[in-house]
């Protein structure tokens, strides 16, 4: 870490260094040479493949500039005292939704008064909010659309600073004590933290067999935003962020006149002096669009209305602004006209093999040995000042399924005033067969372009070989490339639940009718339904009622529910089932009480990425080079799965009556435990076997209600000691057999 401008920041390491070094030395060599070899026969289209990549050298330059320092903040204690209210802004999206995100803002830590600002105008949310107890305020118009929601909502407000939410962002109960204490600097208007998703079956997520899950905007929220904040030049991105009143009335309020409202905003308080905070930590967690309509929609959104700004206010000449502030900018909206460039190399081949016409003279060796260099070392410049979140390979397919997208939206630079439209929160079926029409023809013509090239060559001598086989390699890579985001596009469409389920593990007790009880653990689960593994009956059958105990952080919650499917393990015998080893549930709510206590639960954290060990981040070359040779083995953390467990608070107990988690590397529990030896008590479909695990250090996973605490287990248990089976010291079990799932069940005696 190294300090400059009064920030501390984090810099690349000597070995990224030198790669970006090697990188810039041998663009130069490659691109002042390049001119040497168009081709006399097609001079426009030599002279635009060299522009789309003396671009591709102009945007690469600019990334360098963004990310070359990202900032490292020590986050100030947040001052007693402040007033504050949190604006949750809505148009069109679901009561259940809008639920959600009330319920985490009302339940944030720092006293506030929060505001429900509906430019829908229902009652169903006047009602809402005067269920929950929020502020509410609607218009009588939509005029400057979400910029017009938040500016008649400051208009209601009397507090000196805003905390802006979208309907879908549930905030983490410590967001404002983590934001507020930046504004102990006066100049400071606002602060942003990343936009996160709990969704994370989303279209811009993607899961490996592991334990990694990248989002598309992961590059963005991890560094580009912290490499801005270094210069001053982060920006607000509409929600998760708080802001001072006193600077906005500075500006007149929220920007206005652009479909992008936070961009423009930010641009204006930039260029009044003022300074900004990105807060690299996640503290509100939204959906993420579904499937590919909404994603291309909101693109085209943000594309439209960063060309608005830039026609209004300027970037490069505008008063107000650092010359790295400008640089910043610059990059931010230029990044649409990526569309423009991709959109070309996409056709390039396929015109190429087609007609002949080759926009590089000859593909000679001497070609060869500067390209090549070029293009590895892009790669790896690329990957290593992305810092493990850059994935070139998924960023390929993205831009592959958004290139026509942004280049649309840069014809808004020409256009007049564009209406404001609200990325969809729904899963829906809505059809996405218009939107990959371009990807769809381009991987069409360039697999039909194969063939014609190799009669170009064959009977037409009009094609050289060199040229043939570069051409036929780069028209192979587009058409994969086309293939893989549209078989994702088409899996990420398919029907799929209403409602995301939650890879978050809990306890749980079931009873059945015919008076078992069954103790098992939950590990899908959203506030419609669940999956539970245990040691079930064999005539359990859909259309059950059950009733329970749901054991959350903040104590047992009462459920009932009904057995909509059952899941059976695979049978040893051909000739028999298997035996049945979880069933599937939908919950029946007594009261929204009880459903609300599990939905502050699930929304508003990020405990999905704790307990089951996910990251964003991957190994960078260099990491993956270093790894080789030193023959060190890469990291490869499998996927936890957990058992229901026991564990003893009173050692005269013989089995405990706390209730926690166990996984192969960590245990759960909702009390504090210290380090050391504990026995705890896992029910399997043999009986109950007490095992002794090692704790170490202990790690606070804070969610919405109460804390769960994390207690590492650096070595594997000792083979498990069975517990006396006399009637007497235990309950006893019902059912044999080895353990079904991750749990197992108790009959009470």
């Amino acid at each position: 870490m190294s300090k400059a401008n009064g920030i501390r920041y984090e810099s690349l390491r000597p070995a990224q260094i030198l790669v970006v070094i090697a990188y810039l030395i041998i663009a130069f060599i490659y691109l002042s040479w390049r001119p040497t070899v168009f081709n006399p026969e097609a001079p426009i289209f030599s002279v635009l493949l060299y522009v789309a990549e003396l671009y591709g050298f102009f945007t690469a330059l600019l990334h360098l500039v963004m990310t070359w320092r990202l900032a490292e903040r020590d986050m100030p204690d947040a001052p007693p005292g402040l007033s504050v209210d949190v604006f949750v802004t809505s148009l069109n999206e679901p009561v259940s939704l809008v639920r959600h995100t009330l319920l985490a803002a009302i339940g944030m830590d720092y006293p506030h008064k929060v505001w429900l600002l509906d430019d829908g105008n229902r009652p169903e949310m006047a009602q809402l909010a005067a269920e929950l107890g929020c502020s509410y305020h609607a218009r009588g118009d939509n005029e400057f659309a979400k910029a017009g929601n938040l500016n008649a909502g400051l208009a209601q407000s009397r507090a000196d600073f805003v905390a802006v939410f979208d309907a879908d962002h549930a905030p983490a109960r410590r967001f404002l004590i983590e934001t507020l204490g930046y504004f102990n600097d006066p100049k400071v208007s606002f602060v942003q933290t990343p936009q996160d998703f709990f969704n994370l079956d989303s279209y811009q997520h993607r899961k490996n067999k592991q334990t990694t899950v990248w989002t598309e905007q992961s590059l963005f929220f991890r560094v580009i935003q912290r490499g801005k904040d270094y210069w001053n030049a982060a920006f607000f991105c509409g929600s998760c962020a708080v802001l001072r009143r006193s600077s906005l009335d500075t500006i007149g309020g929220f920007a206005t006149g652009t479909v992008t409202e936070d961009l423009h905003t930010s641009l204006k308080l930039h260029k009044a002096g003022f300074a900004s905070v990105y807060h690299p930590h996640s503290l509100a967690f939204g959906i993420a669009p579904a499937s590919i309509v909404p994603f291309i929609k909101q693109r085209i959104r943000w594309g439209q209305g960063a060309m608005q700004i830039w026609r209004r206010e300027g970037i490069l000449f505008s008063r107000g602004l650092t010359f790295a502030q400008r640089l910043n900018y610059l990059a931010s909206m230029s990044t649409y006209f990526d569309g423009w460039q991709k959109g070309f190399f996409y056709l390039a081949p396929i015109i190429v093999l087609t007609t002949g016409l080759s926009p590089i003279s000859s593909f000679s060796e001497g070609f060869l040995i500067r390209f090549i260099p070029y293009i590895v070392l892009t790669f790896f410049m690329y990957e290593e000042i992305s810092r493990g979140y850059g994935r070139s390979l998924m960023i390929e397919q993205y831009n592959f399924a958004r290139f026509w997208a942004f280049a649309w939206a840069t014809l808004a630079a020409f256009r007049g005033k564009l209406k404001f439209n609200v990325t969809s929160k729904e899963v829906t079926g809505s059809s996405y067969r218009r939107f990959v029409m371009p990807q769809f023809l381009i991987m069409v013509l360039s697999i039909a372009a194969v063939p014609i090239g190799l009669t170009m060559y064959a009977y037409f001598g009009k094609l050289p070989l060199d040229s043939l086989i570069a051409n036929t390699i780069w028209a192979v890579i587009n058409g994969g490339l086309a293939l893989l985001m549209l078989l994702f596009t088409r899996a990420s469409s398919q029907s799929r639940r209403h409602e995301y389920r939650f890879p978050i593990p809990l306890p749980a007790q079931l009873h059945f009718p015919n008076g078992t009880t069954t103790y098992g653990t939950v590990d899908d689960i959203s506030s419609s339904g669940f999956r539970l593994y245990a040691q079930l009956p064999d005539d359990v059958r859909s259309g059950t009622e059950v009733d329970g105990e749901l054991y959350l952080p903040s104590g047992p919650l009462p459920i009932r529910a009904n057995i909509a499917a059952t899941i059976r393990a695979q049978s040893q015998r051909p000739d028999e089932p298997g035996y049945i080893k979880a069933i599937g549930c939908v919950f029946d709510w007594k009261s929204a009480t009880e459903r609300d206590r599990l939905d502050l639960f699930l929304y508003g954290s990020d405990l999905q990425w704790h307990v089951q060990s996910l990251t964003e981040r991957s190994r960078t070359p260099l990491q993956f080079l270093s790894d080789l040779f030193s023959g060190k083995p890469a990291p490869n953390v499998a996927k936890r799965q957990w058992t229901t467990v026991l564990y003893r608070d009173n050692p005269e107990e013989t089995v405990g009556k706390q209730v926690g988690l166990l996984s192969r590397d960590l245990l759960l529990t909702f009390s504090p435990l210290a380090a050391g030896i504990h026995e705890v008590t896992t029910i399997t479909r043999t009986g109950l076997e007490q095992i002794q695990v090692q704790t170490d250090a202990e790690t606070v996973y804070d969610s919405p209600v109460a804390p769960i605490f994390g207690h590492v287990l650096p070595q594997q248990a000792e083979k498990p000691a069975r517990v006396d089976t006399s009637p007497s010291t235990r309950p006893t079990l019902a059912g044999s057999g080895g353990l079904a799932g991750q749990a197992g069940m108790i009959r009470r005696g």
